[in-house]
This record gives C-alpha cells, sequence and structure tokens, in this order.
C-alpha cells in the first residue's frame, strides 16, 4: 500500500458537520438554531481553527461553544514567540489579504539541551484562497535540495546550520511558494495531551514492533506514549522515513477528529486540559498573534475532515551523494507541477492526480 492510499477510503465525517451552518452546533444545541446569530457561528468556527494551532497547528475544522473562549484566548497568549523568519530577500512577495493562499511550516525538531539539532519532522501547511481545504504535505527529512548559502545537502541541515530561517528559505527555494508563519512543536507535548483527550485512533497500512509496541494492520487505538512510538518508528517499516512521515500525517489527522468528537467538545474540563497542555510545547513566528491567528479562524470554510489532504513531496528514488550520506532524490517533473499547484491556488487538481502516488517513483 502506497503511503497515501489509506486517503482514498472513505474518511468518517465528522458527527453533525456539513455545509449548513447549523450543523457546527453540538446535538443538543440543534433545537436552538434560529436563536444563534451569525457572529456566535463564526466565532465557534474561530475556536475550531485556534484549537488546531495547538492541536497541531491550524488543523482543528469545527467550532466549538462560546463557553471555550477563554481558555482557547488564554491558551494562545501563552504560546511561545519568536523571530523566525527569514531576515533576507524571499523569492516572493507576502500575501497581502486574508483570502489569498497560506503557507505554513511546521517542523519538529530532534534537538537536545544547547545542541540545534536537526529537523525530524518537516510539514509545508497549504490552506488555499476558498479555504476549503488544508494540505499537509511532508517534505522528507533526507531529500536532497540546496541550503542556499550552504549548496546541495540534505533538507534537515539547514536547520542545524541556520535554525528556522534558513529552513523556510530553504523550503521557499524548493517549492517557489513564501510561507507566511511557522511552529517548532516539540512532540513530547503530544504524550500529555493525546492522553487528555483518551487517545486516538489511526489505521496503521504497515505492520511493525518496536520498543514492545507491537502495531498491527487496521485501525489501532493509541495513546499518548504509544502515538510518540509510532511516529518515530522507521526502521521497521519498508519505506523508512517516507513511511514514518505518513504516519506523522495519520497521527496529526486523528488528533483534530477526536479533538471534534462531542466527547472532547463537550467538556470543557477535558478541552482545556487539551489546551493547556500543548500551549507550553509550541513555539510561533512573532508576527501570528492571538489576533492573526483569529482573523484566519473566520475565514475558514471547511465543513469535515476529509478536507484533510496528506501529500508527500515527489521523490524520484535513492541515492549516496559524494560524501557517502543516503539521499532521497526530487522527482523534478512532479516536483514543478506541485510548485505550479502551490503558486497558481490549484491543488486541488494536484491532490486529484497525485494522490495515490508511490513514496518513490523509481524503485
Amino acid at each position: 500500500m502506497s503511503q497515501d492510499e489509506q486517503s482514498t477510503k472513505p474518511h468518517r465525517g465528522v458527527d453533525g458537520f456539513s455545509d449548513d451552518d447549523s450543523d457546527y452546533l453540538l446535538p443538543e444545541q440543534a433545537a436552538s438554531e434560529e436563536t444563534v446569530t451569525r457572529t456566535k457561528k463564526r466565532s465557534r468556527r474561530a475556536f475550531a481553527i485556534m484549537a488546531g494551532l495547538l492541536g497541531l497547528v491550524l488543523l482543528v475544522i469545527a467550532g466549538f461553544v462560546v463557553s471555550y473562549l477563554k481558555a482557547a484566548n488564554d491558551a494562545l497568549n501563552d504560546m511561545h514567540r519568536e523571530q523566525m523568519l527569514p531576515q533576507t530577500t524571499r523569492p516572493t512577495s507576502p500575501k497581502t489579504t486574508t483570502n489569498d493562499p497560506l503557507n505554513m511550516l511546521i517542523m519538529g525538531s530532534d534537538s537536545r539541551g544547547s545542541d540545534q539539532g536537526r529537523s525530524d519532522v518537516l510539514i509545508m501547511v497549504h490552506i488555499p484562497t476558498d479555504r476549503k481545504q488544508i494540505y499537509l504535505i511532508s517534505l522528507p527529512r533526507d531529500t536532497w535540495v540546496n541550503v542556499p548559502g550552504h549548496g546541495e545537502a540534505k533538507i534537515n541541515a539547514a536547520y542545524a546550520w541556520g535554525g528556522m530561517p534558513l529552513t523556510i528559505e530553504t523550503v521557499e527555494d524548493l517549492t517557489g511558494s513564501y510561507i507566511e508563519h511557522a511552529a517548532i512543536i516539540n512532540f513530547e507535548g503530544f504524550v500529555g495531551a493525546i492522553n487528555a483527550i483518551g487517545g486516538i485512533d489511526v489505521y496503521n497500512s504497515t505492520p511493525s514492533q518496536t520498543n514492545n509496541y507491537t502495531f498491527p494492520e487496521g485501525t489501532i487505538h493509541l495513546d499518548g506514549e504509544a502515538a510518540l512510538v509510532f511516529t518515530r518508528e522507521r526502521y521497521d517499516l519498508p519505506n523508512g522515513d517516507l513511511d514514518r512521515a505518513r504516519r506523522q500525517r495519520d497521527v496529526v489527522i486523528a488528533v483534530v477528529k477526536k479533538m471534534l468528537t462531542p466527547e472532547v467538545l463537550a467538556d470543557p474540563s477535558k478541552f482545556s486540559s487539551v489546551l493547556t497542555t500543548l500551549a507550553p510545547y509550541f513555539t510561533v513566528d512573532e508576527g501570528f498573534t492571538s489576533k492573526e491567528i483569529t482573523k484566519l479562524a473566520l475565514s475558514m470554510r471547511i465543513t469535515g475532515g476529509d478536507a484533510l489532504r496528506s501529500l508527500q513531496a515527489p521523490l524520484a528514488g535513492f541515492a549516496t551523494s559524494d560524501d557517502g550520506q543516503s539521499i532521497d532524490l526530487i522527482d523534478e517533473p512532479t516536483m514543478k507541477e506541485l510548485n505550479e499547484a502551490l503558486q497558481n491556488d490549484t491543488m486541488d487538481a494536484y491532490w486529484q492526480a497525485h494522490r495515490n502516488d508511490p513514496p518513490v517513483r523509481d524503485r
């Protein structure tokens, strides 16, 4: 099974969500739909996206009741913010309106102590103009790219050499697309967060066993500790880091879907626990203020879990660099298609054409 084959399976929709604004209400609220103002409905969507930032950055896709406002705002304000965007000349102009396509870069690093580390997880998040989908595009850590100022290297070396600013420059050089915002995640925080929501259900296409954990093929239930092991494993997987990246995207989507269940939404204590658990483990760029997050949230028009779309940057095969490193080679023609789709706001067409592509073109 290819790394995204499972995305062709029917997604279970989020209970109670459709194109009708009234369906953003919890069941017990539906009867009083006519008394709910448009402002409150839009606010519930806003809180959903804010929680998504804390649940894995802009990925919760439905509404919460108004009583969650304080918890959401407090959590957003408690997040770490620092200078993360490049200060150098960049390939394209920043977006100027709320409804332009938007790109974010999400990274988890393997840094320890004062060591800068390398980017262990690198996902580009693309939100199109119509705000109806969110695309998660994995950039495998061994992808051989041009790192500005350093020449050819693995993409994860950019973080070791220049932190998030150089990583963003590298991704912009690769995709030709402007990165508006960035977030660095300490995945240890997800142990507590996933436990706080009672675990998650993930479809596992590749059985594996590691660290005394067995992950059979099929739908599996993971607590926080198991999810961390599940997303870090690569040696027992046929496509190594590529399969690991797929698992990471699957866990992102599973966390979002669980955040949308009545079990979490209807329990203010549980919801607040998730937010306060996650907040200390996020660092976002200085420009991604609570006000900016809210503005983006209000523009979203997502109506179900199948709007979360998982992809991998296209690869042509594997090779060895001149200095002996094992590397992943970009599929240049398909990468050009992806770049054009990102730049021209035509990601749906790219998704339809490449959603079932194998991990690599040439094995």
